[in-house]
């Protein structure tokens, strides 16, 4: 039976939801921390420096063992890492909720971290086994997909809630109940899948992507925090030259921990390619939106959160037409034209001010998450579609790799942009001496601004407001024609890609099976 001929059923959908909990999630949990800093520092009164471990370990973690949480768990079984994964952060999410002291908040959070990265290659990986349909795939992905956002978007909102009657550790608690139904329903629905031929992983490559990727978004963290200072710019070329090294590697093993041969596919190359400037160019300037909202309009974090789910809820939307019309038409033109709508919406958001109210920012945003998401599910299809059945947990983790690196790109570049920009505004603005700090960032201006007497504080907040919104005019002046670009580049470079149904028929009515190499299926139902 050819693999695009087999459709999904009812236990792969509903497989499909319970994959879909435990990846928005995941995205949820790297914005909760954030919301819950103030009581959380209040409570366990931690250092400088271990609030800063505190709040990155996560994320870093994930990043840096997603490479490797891919190939293993085509060796060992995505569905029985998928359950490790689950039960490791189900339990290290208690801990984290019920910490008593830094150091211990710090582990567990570490411990989520790696959980996570368990958990983002093995679900996708599952749902290129589960749904063999290229029509089938498109739309579970693009759901998948969907479910990161939602995530993004209910962070703030929930988090909010809870930290307004409960205690800061509440919020960690809401991965439990979630990852408690997907070890309970997860040996049912899902099929397990595993390559026999695999052989173990390489240590010293683990270590090398590891290092690789902690060391370059590091770099790129800290130059989004304080500019192009030397020890970020050495973590990064460091990083790269460790990437070097570990690419040099993978050419000389028998089973590398990732498989080069992948980069060769001109679809696989070009949607990674794609899929990362645009989550660069969607997470940076929605940074960006978020300060200007709460900082500048001065919105509190469950407002400026409520202000944006629309915008939120308009890329799924978007996504789920998007995954339906791309059957039909070449993918190519569905990407120019998302890219097209979201220079639209960088165009609204260039005329942004001090003075514009939330629903210019809401619109802009409404445009640029209807333009770019349906981009960013359909090039996550399109890069685990194109890797054969065996090496899907790779392909997963390379995607959800560059989605890691393009949002510490996009936020280390419009950062740069935005400061560079806020300073020159400041000194040409407010000329008679600006406090110390209050020429670097606006949370350092407001603070100096509300231990001014009257009309000087007055005057220094405004200015700084007013400098923050023109950085953000300049990012979308530079983004507009960028992302322009960018539609031509990709509707050339994907041009030869079929609309998906044509690739299922051309499948279906082919005289001969090729079967897949070293993949197996162990069970469907266990």
């Amino acid at each position: 039976m050819q693999e695009s001929s087999l459709r999904a059923t009812k236990r792969e959908w509903i497989g499909l939801a319970v994959l879909a909990l435990p990846s928005m999630l995941v995205t949820m949990d790297l914005t909760l921390l954030h919301l819950a800093v103030p009581q959380m520092s209040a409570d366990l009164n931690p250092s400088s420096s271990q609030l800063l471990w505190i709040t990155d370990i996560y994320g870093f973690l994930i990043a840096g063992f997603l490479v490797t949480m891919g190939t293993l768990g085509d060796r060992v079984g995505r569905r029985l890492l998928l359950m490790l994964g689950a039960g490791a952060f189900g339990v290290a999410s208690v801990l984290t909720a019920y910490a008593e002291t830094p150091e211990m908040l710090i582990l567990t959070r570490a411990v989520l971290g790696v959980a996570g990265a368990c958990l983002a290659p093995s679900t996708l990986s599952l749902i290129r086994n589960m749904f063999p349909s290229p029509t089938q795939r498109t739309t579970a992905v693009t759901i998948w997909s969907t479910s990161f956002m939602l995530g993004g978007a209910l962070g703030p909102v929930v988090g909010g809630v809870l930290l307004e009657y409960f205690w800061w550790g509440s919020v960690f608690l809401l991965a439990v109940p979630v990852m408690v139904l997907l070890l309970a329903l997860g040996p049912f629905l899902l099929p397990e899948y595993r390559n026999p031929q695999g052989a173990r992983v390489d240590l010293i490559s683990s270590l090398l992507s590891l290092i690789a990727v902690l060391a370059v978004i590091y770099g790129l963290k800290e130059v989004a925090k304080y500019g192009l200072e030397p020890v970020p710019l050495v973590a990064i070329l460091v990083g790269a030259a460790v990437g070097y090294v570990f690419v040099r590697r993978q050419r000389t093993l028998a089973h590398p921990l990732l498989n080069l041969s992948l980069f060769t596919n001109r679809a696989f190359s070009a949607s990674l390619s794609t899929l990362l400037l645009t989550v660069m160019f969607l997470m940076g300037i929605q940074f960006v939106i978020a300060q200007f909202l709460q900082s500048v309009l001065e919105l509190s974090p469950l407002d400026a959160g409520l202000w944006l789910l629309p915008a939120v809820i308009s890329g799924m939307v978007a996504a789920l037409a998007a995954s339906g019309i791309v059957a039909k038409v070449r993918p190519a033109y569905v990407f120019g034209a998302g890219m097209i709508l979201a220079a639209v919406g960088f165009m609204v958001l260039w005329g942004v001010s001090a003075d514009s109210g939330p629903g210019v920012v809401m619109l802009a945003s409404i445009l640029m998450f209807a333009g770019l998401a349906p981009v960013s599910a359909l090039g996550i299809d399109m890069i685990v579609g194109a890797a054969p059945p065996e090496q899907a947990g790779p392909a997963a983790a390379i995607s959800e790799t560059s989605n890691e690196f393009g949002g510490a790109l996009g936020i280390a570049v419009v950062g740069s942009i935005g400061t560079t920009v806020y300073r020159s505004s400041m000194a040409d603005s407010y000329p008679d001496g600006v406090p110390a700090g209050a020429d670097d960032t606006l949370a350092g201006a407001l603070e100096a601004a509300a231990r001014m007497p009257g009309v000087a504080g007055e005057a220094l907040a405004a200015a700084a407001r007013d400098a923050f919104a023109k950085g953000l005019q300049v990012n979308s002046f530079v983004a507009m024609p960028l992302m322009l670009l960018m539609a031509l580049g990709v509707a050339f470079l994907l041009r030869q890609v079929k609309p998906a149904a044509h690739e299922e028929e051309t499948s279906a009515t082919a005289e001969q099976v090729v079967p897949a190499t070293g993949g197996t299926e162990v069970s469907t139902i266990r």
